[in-house]
């Protein structure tokens, strides 16, 4: 039987401050425990929270980048429960007033672009960090009252590929324009995905089960894919698919049951009497958006109109923004686009990879880069030699200092190579016939012995060039 598969996702993702959002107490990754907390964020009798300005311009600024419709009446709920993670017994957040409604995210398919829609993103505070121990659970309150934004999507996503699409696609935009670091491995950006299937064309939904923090955008993709072809199995055996939560087991490629959800947690929303609303002026609100970085997709148009790359080559380089900016410095010192990326994505990545560094982290400076180019660019060495300079180059060395000391200048002497194209002719007289015969790899071959001759260094391009010439004159006697 075919399906319809219908997929949801909710992503939490901390917002880039250097407070919380109701309190004054630093944010932090990997501090020592209990170290960035206060008073409020651990709901201490007689302590107000207030609210953080920043916090507020970063999610007008998620907003914008993902097309949503800003509400300038800015309005705080107070959600009830108990949990060991809450201290205060309740959280702050949006219930009934997000600060953006209907957005939208395009991303990229099989099929071409689709776009995906947005409920809503409303502000919130996180919650503090638990750590299950066999016999007892620890608590770390430094991420409690963290700022966040929840991003919720609408069932508007069909398999693993899209709902891994759209991750990537939400996590590129949000990580260029600066709101979050969007380090899922760290936690600063947590995904809830809802998958139900039902036959298809009922226009019926199926029964809903939700995977829980999920913290990789692959693991997205394999975790939809995994539920779909669980709940399949279940349905195609008779069973019934139960609303759960479960968990993603990256080891097994499984989702794991957690709890069964009977029915929706009322959790007695009611305004938080502690925050009077805020109006956000129509001015503050356009200089935000006038201010905007770059988003991903104007720079992937700007860098196929601009220096004619690749899509290929372009969604890599930005895929990673650190590695795109500094494509951009190294073009402020070489025009030729194609070959500066080429080396940034091949051995200068290779490089990077193998010593475990990051572009910001190695010594390679974007004018030393650009050179390397220009000397390939004019001859004055060939790919072959220049990847002979590439691990001095890393750490901060001169490429054409580097070429000197290791004796890589290319011969670009017509008549040095011309001798030793016509000595090697001479030497290979089957080759030549061979060539006559339509043999392609004769000419690989005589490539080969003239660069022999000249130990590496005599440029490619000429000597291809100069055993043509030459064995049209012989073919021709």
């Amino acid at each position: 039987m075919e399906y319809d598969v219908t997929i949801g996702i909710e992503i939490h993702c901390q917002l880039k401050t250097n407070t919380k959002m109701f309190s004054g107490a630093p944010t932090s990754f990997g501090r020592k425990a209990n170290t960035c907390v206060n008073e409020i964020d651990l709901g201490h009798p007689g302590t107000l929270p207030e609210v953080n300005k920043e916090a507020v311009r970063k999610a007008v600024m998620a907003c914008t980048a993902l097309n949503l419709t800003i509400d300038p009446l800015v309005k705080f709920d107070r959600k009830n429960y108990y949990y060991s993670d809450l201290p205060k017994g309740f959280q702050i957040t949006q219930q009934f007033h997000p600060i953006g409604r209907n957005g939208y995210v395009e991303i990229d398919t099989k099929s071409g672009k689709k776009k995906i829609r947005i409920n809503r993103i409303h502000m919130e505070e996180d919650t503090a960090k638990q750590f299950h121990l066999t016999k007892f659970s620890l608590l770390d309150f430094n991420r409690a009252g963290t700022p966040l934004v929840e991003i919720v999507s609408e069932p508007d996503m069909h398999s693993g590929e899209e709902a891994e699409a759209y991750v990537e696609a939400l996590r590129q935009t949000l990580y260029y324009i600066g709101v979050s670091d969007c380090k899922m491995e760290e936690g600063s950006m947590r995904c809830d995905t809802n998958v139900s299937i039902s036959p298809k064309g009922s226009g019926v939904l199926g029964t809903k089960c939700e995977i829980k923090n999920i913290n990789s955008i692959s693991h997205v993709g394999k975790a939809v894919d995994y539920e779909i072809k669980r709940q399949k199995e279940l349905l195609e055996n008779g069973e019934k698919v139960i609303q759960q939560t479960r968990r993603f087991d990256e080891k097994t490629g499984t989702t794991i049951a957690m709890r069964s959800k009977e029915s929706n947690v009322d959790y007695k929303f009611f305004p938080e009497p502690n925050i009077f609303p805020i109006r956000l002026s129509d001015e503050w609100i356009k200089d935000i958006q006038d201010h905007m970085p770059e988003l991903p997709e104007a720079r992937k148009e700007r860098y196929s109109k601009e220096y004619g790359l690749s899509a290929h080559d372009i969604a890599i380089l930005i895929s990673n923004k650190e590695m795109s900016e500094y494509f951009e410095e190294v073009m402020k010192f070489t025009k030729n686009a194609k070959i500066a990326c080429n080396w940034l994505l091949s051995d200068v990545s290779a490089w990077l990879n193998a010593n475990e560094k990051t572009i910001e982290t190695c010594e390679l400076k974007p004018e030393m880069l650009a050179k390397l180019v220009g000397m390939i660019e004019d001859g004055k060495i060939s790919n072959a030699q220049a990847k002979q300079v590439v691990d001095e180059m890393m750490h901060g060395e001169d490429p054409e200092a580097v070429a000197e000391k290791k004796g890589l200048k290319q011969m670009s002497d017509t008549g040095a190579i011309e001798a030793m194209v016509k000595e090697a002719l001479d030497e290979n007289p089957q080759a030549i016939e061979d060539f006559k015969n339509g043999k392609g790899k004769a000419l690989g071959f005589l490539m080969g012995q003239v660069m022999k001759k000249s130990k590496g260094q005599a440029n490619g391009g000429i000597v291809n060039k100069l055993i043509k010439e030459e064995l049209q004159k012989r073919i021709g006697e």
